[in-house]
C-alpha cells in the first residue's frame, strides 16, 4: 500500500513538471519566480543536438562511410571500363573513348535491330513489347560450320552459349541500365580481372582459331588500304664519340638494300652526348653532315631524332653513348641533378626534370641547354631543311627518348615485369613536392610513398599498389598527381621552345608502351613511369592535351609481339587494351599518330600484327598512321622478304 502511494506521487511530480500550467501552490518550497520549463528540441535542431553529443565519433564514421562509397564506385568503374573495352576490341562496337553504358546499350539494341534515337527512344519497325528476348547473334567459321568458339571474342560473344539472351526491360531507367544481363550464366563471385576471355585456360587455343578465322575473312591483303611512309632507323654507332662516321661504305651498301625495299626514309639519331661531348655550347657536326650527304646521294628522306639521353646496356652490343663529359663532371659534384629512387641511388640516363630551371649547368637551366642544342641543329642544317630533305624532328623527353620517367631501368635492377619505383628523390624534386604540399595545405604530404616496393615488386605485394592500397587515399592521388603534372609540365617547357627552334617544321615525341600489369586496378608500372593511369583515371588525356597545344605528332611504340596466356595471368599484361586506350584517346582530341616497333620482328604474324595497329581495318573513321619507324631485324638479310611484304602492306600494294 505505502509502495503504491510513492508511486502516486512520482507520477503526480512528474506530470507537473511536464504541464507549465499545472498549480504548484502546494509544493513544499515554492519558487515566488517560477521559470518555464525549456522545450524539448525537434526536427533539425534534435538532430544537431545529437551529432555534437555523439561527437567525432560520428563525423569519422560518415567519413569512413563515403570514403568506402569512393572505392565501391571506383570499382564499379573499372568493371565497366573493361566491359568497354572488351566490346571495342573483340565486338568491333565504335564506342567513343568516354562510352558510358548509355552507348553500350543502345549499341546493342542497335544491333539486335532495334531503332535508337538521339533523345533514347526506343523502337522497332513493329510495336515494341515490354519484354523481349533476342539470340545472340552466332559467328560462323569458315573452319568448321558447328564449331563454336568458347570465348568472347566478337560481337557475339557477349555470352558463349548459343542459346543466350540478352534482355532488355523497358522498365529500367537510362541511369541504372549497368545492371543488363546476360542470362544461362553465373558471374556471382567472379572477379572482373578474370572476366576477359583472354585469362580462361583455352584462350591461345581459342586465339589461334580467330586468327584463322580472321583470316579466312580479310587475309594479308592490304591492297587498297591508305599508304603510309616507312622510315628505318639506322644501327646505333654510324657516327663515333668523337663525330665521326663509321664506314661510309658499308653505310652506302645498307642504303641499297633499303632503297630496294622502296622505303621512304630513314631516321637517325643525334646524341647530346657526341654532338656537345666536350665543351658547354660548343657543338661538332661533321660526322652527322657526311652522313646526310650519302643519304641524300640516295633520294632518302631525313627525320632526326634530339637524343638528350644515355645509350648503353644489357642490349646495346657494347656501344655506349654517356651524356656529356662537361655534364658527367658537374653530376660528380652535384649529384642531384639526376634522377635518384628512393634509396638515393642515381640514374645517369637523363638529367633530372627537377632542374629544367634551376642554373646549375653552367649557368645554364635544363630546359635552355636542350634549346641551345635544338638551335645549333637547326642553323647547321638549314640548307637540308630548305630543300626538304628533314621532314621531321623528334624530340627527347626522357628516357630511352621516351617521354617517361627512368622507372624501370634494367642498370638499376629491374626486370621484367617489375612494377619499378618513383624517381623523384634528388632535391630539386623533393623542394618541388614540398611547394606543391605546402599549396595543398598539408606539409606533411611532402614526401614519397614507404610502401611501394622496389624495381621488380609485383603490385599484390605492396601497400600502395594493391587492390584499395594507399595509391587511391587522398595523399595517394595528391603525389601521383603532382608526380604526373611533373611529367607534363617537363614536356610542356621543352616542347614550348622546340616550336620556336623548329619553326614550321614537323616536331614527334615518342609515347612509352607500358603494357605489363595493365589489367590490375592501380596500374603501377605506368604509375612509376608517370602516367596517372588506374582503372578509375584517365592518365593519357592530359598528356595529349600538351601535345595538342604544340600541334606535335605523337609516336606510339608497338610492341608487335604476341602475348601468352601465361604472360597474361602472370603479369596481367595488356598490349592491345593499352595501344587501344592511347590511340584512341590521341586521335580523339585530333593528334596526328605516327608507330614505331620496341623490338625488331621476325615473323609475318609480327609484322601483320604492326600494319593491324597501324591502320585498323575496322575503324569507321578511316583513321591511320601518318608514318611508321620501322627497326630491321638483324641479321637483316635472312628476313628480306618478310620486311619486303611488310612495307608493301605499309604501302597499300
Amino acid at each position: 500500500m505505502q509502495q503504491t502511494t510513492e508511486m502516486n506521487s512520482d507520477s503526480s511530480h512528474l506530470k507537473q513538471d511536464l504541464d507549465p500550467q499545472s498549480d504548484h501552490s502546494s509544493d513544499p518550497y515554492p519558487n515566488p519566480h517560477p521559470q518555464p520549463q525549456p522545450r524539448r528540441p525537434r526536427g533539425f535542431a534534435a538532430t544537431t543536438a545529437a551529432a555534437g553529443t555523439a561527437g567525432g565519433k560520428g563525423r569519422k564514421e560518415r567519413e569512413k562511410e563515403k570514403e568506402r562509397t569512393k572505392l565501391r564506385e571506383r570499382h564499379r568503374r573499372a568493371i565497366t571500363s573493361r566491359m568497354l573495352a572488351g566490346l571495342r576490341q573483340y565486338g568491333n562496337f565504335p564506342l567513343p573513348a568516354r562510352a558510358d553504358m548509355n552507348d553500350v546499350l543502345a549499341a546493342l539494341a542497335r544491333e539486335a535491330g532495334w531503332t535508337v534515337e538521339a533523345d533514347g527512344t526506343t523502337y522497332r519497325p513493329s510495336p515494341p513489347p515490354h519484354m523481349v528476348g533476342y539470340p545472340m547473334k552466332a559467328v560462323e567459321s569458315p573452319i568448321s560450320s558447328t564449331s563454336t568458339l568458347r570465348n568472347c571474342s566478337m560481337k557475339a560473344s557477349l555470352d558463349c552459349q548459343p542459346s543466350s539472351i540478352l534482355r532488355i526491360d523497358e522498365s529500367l531507367s537510362p541511369v541504372s541500365l549497368d545492371s543488363v544481363i546476360a542470362t544461362d550464366r553465373d558471374t556471382k563471385g567472379e572477379k572482373y580481372i578474370n572476366a576477359s576471355p583472354v585469362n580462361s585456360p583455352e584462350c591461345l587455343e581459342d586465339d589461334q582459331l580467330m586468327q584463322e578465322v580472321h583470316t579466312g575473312e580479310h587475309g594479308n591483303d592490304f591492297s587498297g588500304t591508305p599508304y603510309i611512309p616507312v622510315y628505318v632507323m639506322l644501327a646505333i654507332g654510324v657516327v663515333n664519340n668523337f663525330c665521326q662516321l663509321m664506314d661510309p661504305e658499308g653505310i652506302r651498301q645498307e642504303l641499297i638494300n633499303l632503297k630496294s625495299l622502296n622505303v621512304d626514309g630513314v631516321t637517325v639519331d643525334c646524341w647530346w652526348g657526341i654532338v656537345e661531348g666536350w665543351t658547354p655550347q660548343k657543338y661538332e657536326w661533321s660526322g652527322y653532315r657526311e652522313l646526310f650527304n650519302i643519304i641524300r646521294e640516295f633520294e632518302l628522306k631525313l627525320q632526326v631524332v634530339m637524343a638528350f639521353h644515355e645509350y648503353g646496356g644489357n642490349d646495346s652490343g657494347g656501344a655506349l653513348i654517356s651524356l656529356p663529359q662537361w655534364v658527367i663532371e658537374i653530376g660528380k659534384d652535384n649529384q642531384d641533378i639526376f634522377f635518384t629512387d628512393r634509396e638515393g641511388r642515381r640514374n645517369t640516363e637523363c638529367l633530372s626534370w627537377g632542374i629544367d630551371k634551376e642554373r646549375v649547368l653552367k649557368g645554364r637551366t635544363g630546359i635552355e641547354v636542350y634549346f641551345d642544342f635544338m638551335r645549333s641543329f637547326r642553323t647547321e642544317f638549314d640548307d637540308l631543311f630548305a630543300e626538304g630533305l628533314i621532314t621531321g624532328v623528334e624530340i627527347g623527353l626522357g628516357a630511352s627518348g621516351e617521354l617517361k620517367y627512368p622507372s624501370s631501368s634494367e642498370r638499376m635492377g629491374w626486370s621484367y615485369p617489375g612494377i619499378g619505383e618513383f624517381q623523384c628523390y634528388d632535391k630539386y624534386s623533393q623542394q618541388n613536392l614540398r611547394k606543391a604540399a605546402k599549396l595543398r595545405g598539408h606539409s606533411f604530404w611532402a614526401r614519397g610513398p614507404d610502401n611501394a616496393g622496389h624495381y621488380n615488386s609485383r603490385p599484390n605485394e605492396t601497400g600502395f599498389f594493391c587492390d584499395r592500397g594507399d595509391y587511391d587515399s587522398y595523399y595517394g592521388r595528391f603525389f601521383l598527381q603532382w608526380y604526373s603534372h611533373s611529367l607534363i609540365d617537363h614536356a610542356d617547357n621543352v616542347l614550348s621552345l622546340a616550336s620556336l627552334a623548329f619553326e614550321d617544321i614537323r616536331i614527334i615525341v615518342k609515347i612509352p608502351s607500358v603494357y605489363w600489369w595493365y589489367r590490375s586496378t592501380s596500374h603501377a608500372p605506368e604509375l612509376t613511369a608517370g602516367y596517372y593511369n588506374p582503372t578509375n583515371e584517365d592518365g593519357y588525356s592530359p598528356v595529349f592535351e600538351v601535345l595538342k597545344k604544340h600541334s606535335v605528332t605523337m609516336t606510339f611504340v608497338c610492341s608487335g609481339l604476341q602475348v601468352s596466356c601465361q604472360e597474361i595471368n602472370e603479369a596481367l599484361a595488356d598490349p592491345e587494351g593499352l595501344s587501344w586506350q592511347v590511340l584512341n584517346s590521341a586521335w580523339d582530341r585530333g593528334l596526328t599518330l605516327a608507330g614505331q616497333n620496341a623490338l625488331p620482328c621476325y615473323d609475318r604474324e609480327g609484322f601483320m600484327r604492326i600494319v593491324e595497329t597501324a591502320k585498323p581495318r575496322n575503324d569507321p573513321d578511316r583513321r591511320h598512321f601518318s608514318f611508321f619507324t620501322f627497326q630491321l631485324p638483324q641479321p637483316f638479310a635472312q628476313s628480306f622478304s618478310e620486311v619486303d611484304y611488310f612495307v608493301k602492306c605499309m604501302h597499300g600494294n
